[in-house]
């Protein structure tokens, strides 16, 4: 059965290396390429931090309260809550800060991407900041990414999210191993010439190229893909980052996890001619690796266990690792009920997040196939 092994070495090879294996490329790549490092002080241009809400009343006057003690000069700082159909208290709450905060209302519901193509345009700063009501940025957050853009070629700069969460157990170790990930991901590609995506809670692009999304479009990845098609780069830059809270649930993060694959599916297709390696060199390679592929990952998954299947009575090889893969799925169940934290219980939540993640995915594709799209959503609330 040479082809069905063939196939089951190549579906393990497939699940594993779009998140250890292109890791590995990665580090071999940095050392013959890195990235010179941005220098610091003196460089502060007009900044605009875009504050997306709907229906933010519990938390808006944190997130106004923390963006007006970010360390940014006042003068060179434009605070703008875009509000999407908001209809609590959340303009009235903001409305009390009418010197500092830029309110635009947009009465009917559309979705934040929709939002986003309205109140870019009449952004003040050259430099723009998306950011979202319910995330707290650290002091620094904004000059710290503004410095990246120094360097002319730099078209978007990313941080990173803190994921809180009173849940001390497996759920919060399921959510830090995949922030891990990619967070370490994106320091690679940054160091390689350009990471392929952002953190759509905070990052920041030069507005000259910002262009109109659709309204379907996860902007976090689009908008750094167009940044990427007009022939500039985007970094990851690790010491800016905000804090925001998790669903607090496995169904929330769950369901979360669909809406963003679902975008994410179609982003890749509606972007496909970015995977051209004779026009885009290196970072074709890090769009296939980094994303088509993870949305892939789930189809090697099933493809790897069915063939063992079919392959156990090939020697004991064989029924060593399908007792792996069962084992593995076994650990990811009991990860998902959760426990205190302790050795095992975190072996068990790691399983666990990468079968959820990718259980995810499989579902978003039946939503995708079905022509099912995600414009609006409700934030998660901390």
């Amino acid at each position: 059965m040479p082809e069905l092994k063939f196939i089951m070495w190549a579906s393990a090879f497939l699940v594993f290396y779009p998140y250890f294996g292109y890791i590995a490329a990665l580090r071999a790549f940095s050392l013959v390429k890195r990235r010179d490092e941005p220098g610091t002080g003196g460089f502060e241009p007009r900044v605009t931090l875009l504050i997306s809400a709907h229906n933010e009343e519990k938390t808006i006057k944190e997130k106004i309260l923390n963006s007006l003690a970010l360390d940014y000069p006042e003068d060179k700082l434009e605070i703008v809550l875009v509000s999407d159909g908001s209809k609590d208290r959340t303009l009235e709450i903001a409305g009390k800060y009418p010197d500092r905060i830029t309110i635009r209302h947009y009465a009917e519901r559309a979705g934040k991407t929709m939002c986003l193509n309205r109140a870019v345009p009449l952004a003040e700063g050259e430099i723009v900041v998306f950011s979202d009501a319910n995330s707290c940025y650290e002091k620094n957050a904004v000059k710290l990414l503004v410095e990246n853009f120094r360097d002319p070629s730099i078209g978007f700069v990313t941080g990173r999210t803190r994921y809180m969460t009173e849940d001390g157990g497996g759920f919060q170790e399921s959510i830090g191993f995949y922030a891990r990930i990619e967070r370490l991901t994106k320091a690679l590609e940054s160091g390689t010439g350009s990471c392929v995506g952002a953190d759509g809670a905070i990052f920041a692009i030069r507005k000259s190229l910002f262009k109109p999304l659709l309204a379907s479009d996860i902007n976090d990845l689009v908008i750094p893909l167009q940044v990427i098609r007009a022939g500039y780069s985007g970094v990851l830059e690790p010491r800016a980052y905000c804090e925001e809270g998790t669903s607090g649930s496995r169904k929330g993060e769950f369901n979360r996890q669909v809406r963003i694959s679902a975008r994410t599916l179609g982003a890749i297709l509606r972007n496909r001619d970015l995977m051209n390696p004779l026009r885009h060199g290196l970072f074709s390679f890090k769009l296939v690796s980094h994303k088509l592929l993870r949305m892939l990952s789930p189809f090697f998954m099933l493809s790897l266990f069915a063939a063992n299947i079919l392959l156990v009575q090939e020697g004991p090889l064989y029924s060593a690792l399908l007792l792996l893969q069962c084992a593995f799925y076994l650990s990811a169940v009991a990860g998902s009920v959760g426990s205190r934290p302790n050795p095992l219980s975190r072996v068990f939540a790691v399983s666990y997040a990468f079968a959820a993640v990718n259980a995810a995915i499989l579902y978003a594709w039946l939503k995708f196939l079905k022509g099912e799209s995600f414009v609006t959503w409700s934030p998660t609330r901390r």
